[in-house]
Order: structure tokens, then C-alpha cells, then sequence
């Protein structure tokens, strides 16, 4: 059975209000914590993503 690995990015506004998006690609595990990061250090509506390998959102 193939294993089959699904990425995240993450998506959120900065506290001046400018759109930001993530650099690199996550698993769901590191993606939540990343998220519970941001949020506490006062960025707001932070998503997680589903993406491809190779592919990010844009901000």
C-alpha cells in the first residue's frame, strides 16, 4: 500500500495588517502547532491549507 503524504501552508495577517504566507510545507501536526505560534503572537485569520508538493498559496 502506497503512503501517501499530504502538505499544509499556512496563511494569516500580520499585526500592521499585510496578508503573509508560509515559506515552507507542513504536516498537520506541524501545522497546528505553527498556527497556535502565530496566533499567539498576535496574527490574525490564520488558515491551514491543504497544497501540493512544490505548490503555496498566495498571500
Amino acid at each position: 500500500m502506497p503512503i501517501t503524504m499530504q502538505n499544509y501552508a499556512l496563511t494569516w495577517t500580520d499585526a500592521t495588517g499585510k496578508p503573509r504566507v508560509s515559506t515552507v510545507a507542513y504536516d498537520m501536526p506541524s501545522a497546528e502547532h505553527r498556527k497556535a505560534e502565530l496566533e499567539a503572537g498576535g496574527n490574525t485569520d490564520v488558515t491551514i491549507a491543504p497544497i501540493r508538493p512544490g505548490e503555496l498559496p498566495q498571500p
